[in-house]
């Protein structure tokens, strides 16, 4: 009848095969399949909060002249006119630094650095080009 010494073959090439269908169509269906949950959102103001944000404009050309928002200075005496007149702004007032491309590197940073002593900590470089 039955010959208990031979160990039975166990096929699993069908076993795999089955397995690679099903995770190729599970691997083409998982992107499609969105899952959405309703969430009851606090309302919002209705009212538009507009901010007049005032920044400081700080511009020098290629011979050396400093525009503080409108007012002329020289180049020698930025430092001292900017102090005086940082006194009383905001520190949290935002900086944009515009200088000619063929201008010394040090005359940038010496602007930069006199702002950042002054105390303002936003001090942007603005690299586009610009006009006085």
């Amino acid at each position: 009848m039955f010959n208990y010494d031979e160990k039975p073959d166990l096929n699993i090439t069908p076993l795999v095969d089955v397995m690679l269908v099903l995770l190729a169509i599970l691997m083409v269906t998982a992107p499609v399949i969105e899952y959405e949950e309703n969430i009851n959102l606090p309302a919002g103001s209705h009212s538009k909060q507009i901010q007049n944000i005032k920044k400081i404009n700080i511009s020098i050309n290629e011979k050396g002249i400093v525009y503080i928002n409108k007012d002329k200075y020289s180049y020698d005496t930025f430092a001292d006119n900017f102090n005086l007149f940082a006194q009383g702004i905001n520190k949290d007032t935002p900086i944009h630094i515009r200088a000619d491309k063929n201008l010394a590197y040090e005359k940038v940073i010496y602007l930069l650095k006199t702002a950042k002593e002054a105390g303002f900590y936003k001090v942007s470089l603005i690299t586009d080009g610009w006009k006085i």
